[in-house]
């Protein structure tokens, strides 16, 4: 169970429910027993050492495993039953990625855009003008011309991001997005993602094996765990869910990043 008093009016539903899931590997347990929820406007934070499980959690969460026991629910609906994936963007390692994958950045952003509903038909002047706003809002837009494969590791996690928030979504999945990249470019990154958690409404999801990075943003003891598994969240309930303009903000964000700081 999530730790604290969680108010159950207005826009603070469920995004993730996790009810007594188990799941086994040729009845080897790596799962046992998990009750976890994850509530709109959360940053959920899935740490755990290597071979804990977290990659088999996250498949369980998006339904491409079933659970041996127990019932994940995404937006209250069974995960095996749920269809409106738009609403779940995606963030890859970056250690998953073929860098001779022979595309464009601009044509890995508008691929976010593909969905069930799209994934037939030509994409709209609507739809380029969302990937142009979501490279500009991530100060990308001067390689959208570019091979994803040219890029620092810092400017692909940044194209991933720009490809998972070019539809607006719900709910953010971070798959151990720095694994690889240098220890700037992680600082940078996770401030990034704390001023999209705090200004928007947004729920997320991270997978990482380090918490160190986001000890000082997250609750100290874990609000659920399984085996190695564990989950640390930090609430941000005490705001309202209005929608806000991602893109607006965010080059705001990365304006403000850019300027030279005030001599005091």
């Amino acid at each position: 169970m999530t730790t604290g008093r969680i108010p159950d009016a207005g826009c603070h539903q469920p995004v993730i429910e996790l009810t007594d899931v188990s799941f086994a590997y040729e009845r080897r347990p790596i799962i046992e027993h998990l009750h976890f929820t994850v509530k709109e406007r959360d940053f959920a934070l899935l740490a755990g050492p290597n071979g804990a499980g977290k990659t088999t959690l996250l498949k369980l969460i998006v339904g491409l495993l079933e659970p041996d026991g127990g019932e994940v629910r995404l937006f209250g609906e069974p995960a095996r039953r749920f269809r409106e994936r738009e609403r779940i963007g995606y963030v890859p390692q970056k250690n998953a990625f073929n860098p001779l994958f022979p595309a464009t950045v601009r044509e890995v952003v508008l691929s976010g855009l593909y969905g069930r509903r799209k994934l037939f038909r030509r994409l709209t002047r609507a739809d380029h003008r969302k990937a142009d706003d979501a490279m500009h809002a991530l100060g990308i837009e001067d390689l959208a011309g570019k091979r994803i494969g040219m890029l620092s590791g810092g400017q692909q996690q940044r194209v991933f991001l720009a490809r998972a928030l070019v539809s607006s979504p719900a709910l953010l999945i971070l798959d151990e997005p720095t694994v690889g990249i240098d220890a700037e470019t992680q600082d940078s990154f996770y401030h990034l993602i704390r001023h999209m958690h705090q200004h928007h409404n947004m729920t997320f999801l991270m997978v990482s094996h380090d918490r160190e990075r986001l000890s000082s943003y997250l609750d100290d003891a874990p609000a659920a765990q399984a085996g190695r598994l564990r989950f640390y969240v930090r609430h941000s309930h005490d705001r309202d869910c209005a929608g806000t303009d991602l893109t607006h903000s965010l080059r705001e964000y990365n304006r403000a990043a850019e300027e030279p700081a005030l001599v005091r």
